[in-house]
């Protein structure tokens, strides 16, 4: 894994000089526009690998030969087995994206309900302090 980021470190400069050769023999706008994003795209995917191995300390647990598959494993958050507020947030979704065929007041009825059913989705664990007087 430590040769991941160069190889896509490499395919980047790859699709970078084959859009520009691609530019240069007269090839058309579409192609050289997917040439260009696909070498940003594989920049983009190597600069994420470098700087999760920079940051791990250079040595991923997929290098490792005598590694665990637990080793790997991080943190994968909290969710909510209970909660109801995914259910609004996307009714409110949707009605935004029927509102864009209906009419622009059903957009903004769903974007109203959509900012509410936010809030409530994000402030569902918060507790108000309880003062002990």
């Amino acid at each position: 894994m430590k040769e991941s980021f160069r190889l896509f470190f490499g395919l980047s400069v790859f699709y970078f000089l084959v859009a520009i050769i691609y530019w240069q023999l007269g090839g058309e706008i579409l192609g050289i526009t997917a040439l260009t994003l696909s070498g940003g795209l594989a920049g983009l995917i190597g600069f994420y690998l470098w700087y999760s191995i920079k940051h791990q300390g250079g040595i991923l647990p997929e290098d490792n030969v005598e590694g665990e598959i637990a080793d790997s494993a991080g943190d994968l958050g909290f969710y909510s087995p209970h909660s109801w507020w995914p259910l609004p947030v996307a009714l409110s979704m949707m009605a935004c994206g029927l509102g864009l065929i209906v009419g622009w007041w059903m957009t903004l009825i769903g974007v109203g309900a959509l900012l509410i059913s936010v809030v409530g989705f994000v402030t569902e664990y918060e507790k108000p302090e309880v003062s002990a007087h």
